[in-house]
Order: structure tokens, then C-alpha cells, then sequence
């Protein structure tokens, strides 16, 4: 159990939480707000317990919560099943991950990888590690064969390449940056102990002002589309979203570029595809 990580995630998801959102957060005769998000009170009454206790959590000084306690935050809270997960690991109630939980990337997601034409794509695993990838992602980003292993990363990319796989007009980055924060924060509960990706965030951190923003909101809830507005060297301005999906049974995600159909864009990745 990490009670500082616990403290900080109850503390940032209350402060995130808006009064109006929740029936009977502020009833009449209350004194007026200083801070944003609920008060401690008002989440422990939600959650049914003593404000004492849920102070004591938010401080990092009361023992392991049971499962029905962080059942009551999380409805509490309005968190999401992503944000209830990330919660249990915090507080000790799963087990983290290792190395052998890892699988093989399945053979129908690769075959699937490459059968989307002149859809760039590629497959990443938790942390951000690009383990496979089809001709139309080269050619877009980067040729990822040329690259060693450790290299291959969309977070190291980003750095390299300008903060969203391509070199982007300023301040485009940020929202790839904050996905990033949110994705690697929940992957850190599950990996608490995994020196390169303590050695990946820090990297970042110091590179990206949005990342290290976003780390510290301890926000972990995954944005499977992005809009990106990307300027390449060879294909000029393109407007792409960014989509994702999970890949059942593992823990990858297929990350695939898309754009509007009949766009410039659209027909610039259908000629990088021709020639790549």
C-alpha cells in the first residue's frame, strides 16, 4: 500500500469534484468556499464514515482501507471504473504487475495491424514501449525498425520528434503530454516498483511543463481520441485524430491516425502509404 500516493489521489479527485455536481454538497447556511472541490466533511458524509477517518486517509495516516470503504469513495467521489481500479492498487487491494504478466502480442492483433492499408497504426504496451507497427506508421513518424529497442517509445518519441510523434506547431503538444501523465500514473500503480519507467517519467517531466502538470493532477483516465494538428517534414499540415483501443486480454492498446475522409490530410497519409 502506498498511503502518500492514496492520500494524494483522494485529495486530487475531491478537489477536481464539482459541489454542484453532487446533491447536497453545499446546503444552505454553509460558509462560502475557499478552495475548489468538496470539503472533507462533505466526502466523508457521502461515503458514510467519520470525517475524522477520511482525514486521517488524506493525510496518509490510517491503516489499509477494506474493499467496502473504497467502494464508498468511489461512488462518493463519481469516480470512473478506471479511477476505482487505480484506487484499489493504491490502497493494496490488488496485486502489482510483473514482467510475466506480459503476453506475446496475439497473432490476430498483428495481422490486423497490417491489414489497414494506408491507416498509420501501431501497438504500445503499458509503458508506451511501440512493440509493433505497420508501414504507413513509418512513414508518417519514424522509421521504427532504424531505432533500438529502448528508443521506441512515444514518450521518448515525443521528446525527439516534438511532442506529438511529429514536429507540431507550439503548444499542439499538450494534449498528448497530459494523455501521457494520466496513462503512465495509473501504469506506475500497477508497476510501483519498475525502475525504467520511474527513469521514463522523471525524463518527461523535465522535458514537458504539460506532463509534469498532468502527473501531479493524478488524473488516470485514459482520452481514446485526440485531435492533432501535426506539421511534417515531407507531408506538410495534417489534421489527424489520434484514436486508441484496447486490445481484450492484454494489456496493449492499437493507436491508429485517421483523418477526414476526402481532406488534404486524408490524401497526403493515402500517398506517404504509396510510397512507403
Amino acid at each position: 500500500m502506498s498511503r502518500a500516493e492514496l492520500a494524494d489521489f483522494l485529495r486530487r479527485r475531491r478537489e477536481a469534484l464539482h459541489p454542484d455536481s453532487v446533491p447536497n454538497a453545499h446546503p444552505p447556511g454553509r460558509r462560502a468556499r475557499r478552495t475548489p472541490g468538496l470539503r472533507r466533511e462533505e466526502v466523508a458524509d457521502l461515503a458514510g464514515m467519520s470525517t475524522s477517518y477520511y482525514e486521517r486517509l488524506e493525510q496518509a495516516r490510517a491503516p489499509r482501507p477494506s474493499p467496502q470503504v473504497l467502494a464508498a469513495l468511489g461512488t462518493a467521489l463519481r469516480l470512473t471504473p478506471v479511477e476505482r481500479e487505480h484506487l484499489a492498487r493504491l490502497a493494496g487491494q490488488l496485486p502489482p504487475s510483473t514482467d510475466a504478466d506480459r503476453a506475446p502480442v496475439p497473432a490476430d492483433a498483428l495481422a490486423l495491424l497490417h491489414r489497414l492499408g494506408p491507416v498509420p497504426a501501431y501497438l504500445v504496451d503499458e509503458r508506451e514501449d511501440v512493440v509493433a507497427w505497420n508501414s504507413a506508421a513509418a512513414a508518417l513518424i519514424i522509421d521504427f525498425e532504424s531505432l533500438p529497442a529502448e528508443e521506441r517509445n512515444t514518450v521518448r518519441l515525443s521528446i525527439r520528434l516534438g511532442g506529438t510523434l511529429c514536429s507540431a506547431p507550439a503548444g499542439a503538444e499538450g494534449d498528448f503530454a497530459r494523455q501521457a501523465a494520466a496513462h503512465l500514473r495509473a501504469t506506475s500503480a500497477r508497476r510501483p516498483v519498475e525502475r525504467v519507467l520511474g527513469e521514463l517519467v522523471n525524463e518527461f517531466a523535465a522535458h514537458s511543463p504539460d506532463f509534469a502538470a498532468g502527473w501531479r493532477s493524478h488524473d488516470v483516465r485514459p482520452r481514446l481520441t485526440l485531435r492533432k494538428h501535426l506539421r511534417h517534414p515531407e507531408l506538410g499540415d495534417l489534421e489527424l485524430d489520434r484514436q486508441t483501443l484496447l486490445v481484450p486480454g492484454t494489456d496493449l492498446r492499437l493507436v491508429l491516425y485517421t483523418a477526414d475522409p476526402g481532406s488534404p490530410s486524408a490524401a497526403a497519409l493515402a500517398r506517404a502509404a504509396r510510397t512507403s
